[in-house]
């Protein structure tokens, strides 16, 4: 049986004082001009505290008392962070202490260790494909394969190997290279490879038998890493798959030997919002804990610098 059309009756409807309502915005939130001469923390504090702003603060104020704690900050590190140039700002934090450990992919040690040896890297892929050249840089390969062999066979994992290979050789940009610097300041690196994906296993040179010992020995550190971040933070940096499916299986055995990680906060800083650090880092680690997760959208050569900065403005 159809419906008729009957106007609605509005006359008992209830209202109630705008002011009596919980609203979640809230001028004393809102943003402040912050002028052309302001300084860096003044900008920062010129923010409104809303949404991701807010979150940026959360975030700094967690790393601060983290480090004061001796809680530990891990950061993981994609390839895409090192070819933006913000090994610098990085390096920075970790003289300042704000990095307890570093975790990366076997493309980000690449770029790296290119960039120390001639202040350049990230190759024109479209243009040297088609030739046959793609990804056979002699100096890469050669020395970058040796440096993880002859490092695995001392006992050494991937990151070690290459940051002490960095360290010691001081090539001429060294103090742009992140693992360079992690050498100096002896902060473990761990390097988690995916066989066949990087340009380095394409060379003569390459060991499948160190590349699996080296990074399953580093994924082993790593877990230790992750176990004692009771209180304490990991940022994920620019990687979508490796870094968040290796720091959920750290966290399963960390768990699986009772460290509960209590107070555990996660970051994820990307340019688009992805399944695996969505789900594997920012939710499944803190869900039923007093941990916090949090997801900062953007790209990293804004986002990282404003972070490190915010890290800065926080421990005053």
């Amino acid at each position: 049986m159809p419906f008729d059309y009957e106007l609605f009756d509005l006359s008992g409807v209830r209202t109630y004082p705008l002011k009596s309502r919980p609203s979640k915005a809230r001028a004393e939130d809102f943003a402040r001009p912050a002028g052309a001469h302001a300084s860096i923390g003044e900008f920062l504090d010129a923010l409104p505290n809303v949404l991701a702003a807010a979150d940026l603060r959360a975030v700094a104020r967690a790393v601060v008392q983290a480090t004061r704690a001796g809680s530990g900050v891990v950061w993981g590190i994609g390839a895409h962070v090192i070819k933006t140039g913000l090994a610098p700002v990085l390096i920075d934090l970790m003289e300042r202490g704000f990095v307890s450990a570093i975790a990366t992919n076997g493309a980000a040690v690449i770029h790296d260790f290119e960039v120390a040896l001639a202040g350049a890297t990230s190759e024109d892929v479209d243009q040297s494909l088609g030739p046959g050249t793609f990804g056979m840089a002699d100096e890469t390969g050669r020395l970058l394969n040796g440096a993880i062999n002859a490092g695995v066979e001392a006992g050494l994992g991937i990151g070690q190997a290459v940051s002490t290979y960095l360290h010691e050789k001081q090539p001429q940009h060294a103090r742009s290279s992140l693992l360079a610097a992690a050498g100096r300041l002896r902060i473990p690196v761990t390097v988690h490879v995916a066989v066949g994906t990087d340009i380095i296993h394409m060379h003569p040179a390459a060991s499948g038998a160190a590349l699996g010992e080296g990074s399953l020995r580093d994924f082993r550190y790593f877990v230790s890493n992750v176990a004692r971040l009771e209180q304490g933070v990991f940022i994920n940096c620019g990687s979508a798959v490796v870094l968040p499916e290796v720091f959920l299986k750290a966290v399963a055995l960390a768990r699986n030997r009772g460290l509960s990680l209590n107070g555990l906060t996660t970051v994820n800083m990307d340019f688009i919002r992805s399944y695996r650090p969505q789900t594997n880092v920012v939710s499944r680690p803190t869900a039923g804990t007093n941990g916090k997760g949090y997801s900062l959208v953007g790209h990293h050569e804004l986002m990282i610098p404003l972070l490190a900065a915010a890290i800065l403005h926080a421990d005053r």
